[in-house]
């Protein structure tokens, strides 16, 4: 159950970031008499009715025509007419035009963390895919001018705050160019408890001695096992940043498959975890300091 809202507008907001489709309904024109007046919106998702556009059988009207769009999972405007009385059986007896948005968000979100060389051969495969992209680092510098219609650009001098604003169930790759960095994102995702991967991009060395610090604050086996790392398909190899791009491309394209042939109402949640105590970044780096500074698969 979504929260209360004061408006539609927050709703809407709400609910891209959550990643769900929602149809903005519009009282577009008013001839005679009618429940509400032109301006009027409603918000309609799958389970929930946000505002009101008058209620009685027109709203039902709408509120039905507003899920069949949402089945479509596609983009798209339509308007309708209802003449009050005669097509829905109201006794208003005037006319009203109503104008369908539908805003499909793709099914899957994935945040990247890191805007290196990888990372930007990663996003220009991503991109091309119907995914609501996430796109993090905290160097201007290293983004590319033109950033896909599909990809979020997030300038940001803490990326780990981002992780608690992703939407449910998202896909968080991480590959920033500071591997204390990298072990906060991947805590504070794991410690999140909902995100439907975590990826890590680095050595085997590197993922061993990030497993043994997991461990020692507490995470239990089946936490640790959550982490992808190295990240990758296993089958395919290779160093350069387009084949590393091209492994891990491949290994969220198969998860988003074996996803969607689950049903609608099956949901992945990690293990509930209890709180953890945070480490400074200057306890992250004293710790961390003796590991391959990289981004290799191996």
């Amino acid at each position: 159950m979504a929260p209360r809202f004061q408006s539609w507008a927050e709703a809407a907001s709400y609910f891209e970031k959550q990643g769900e489709s929602y149809v903005l309904v519009t009282v577009l024109a008013v001839k005679g008499s009618s429940p509400r007046d032109e301006g009027t919106k409603m918000l309609v998702t799958a389970s929930e009715t946000i505002a009101t556009i008058g209620g009685g059988q027109l709203e039902y009207s709408a509120i039905d025509k507003a899920r069949q769009l949402l089945v479509s999972g596609e983009n798209q405007q339509q308007i309708e007419e209802f003449p009050l009385g005669a097509k829905v059986g109201q006794c208003c007896g005037g006319h009203v035009t109503l104008l369908f948005e539908c805003f499909a968000i793709p099914a899957h979100s994935v945040a990247v963390f890191g805007a290196g060389h990888v990372a930007r051969a990663l996003i220009t495969i991503l991109a091309q895919l119907p995914l609501n992209i996430h796109w993090i680092d905290s160097r201007e510098q290293e983004f590319p001018k033109a950033i896909p219609d599909n990809v979020t650009k997030r300038l940001c001098e803490d990326p780990e705050s981002v992780i608690a604003e992703l939407p449910a169930h998202s896909h968080v790759v991480i590959m920033t160019h500071n591997h204390p960095l990298d072990y906060a994102l991947m805590e504070a995702a794991l410690k999140r408890g909902d995100c439907a991967y975590i990826g890590v991009i680095g050595s085997t060395t590197k993922a061993k001695r990030f497993q043994l610090r997991l461990a020692y604050w507490g995470f239990s086996d089946q936490s640790i096992s959550q982490v992808s790392c190295p990240i990758g398909h296993p089958d395919i190899g290779g160093k350069r940043p387009m084949e590393v791009a091209v492994s891990i491309a491949a290994e969220l394209i198969a998860r988003f498959q074996a996803l969607d042939k689950r049903s609608d109402n099956q949901e992945t949640q990690a293990e509930p975890l209890k709180e953890f105590p945070s480490l400074s970044w200057d306890g992250l780096n004293k710790r961390l300091n003796n590991m391959p500074n990289d981004e290799t698969k191996t």
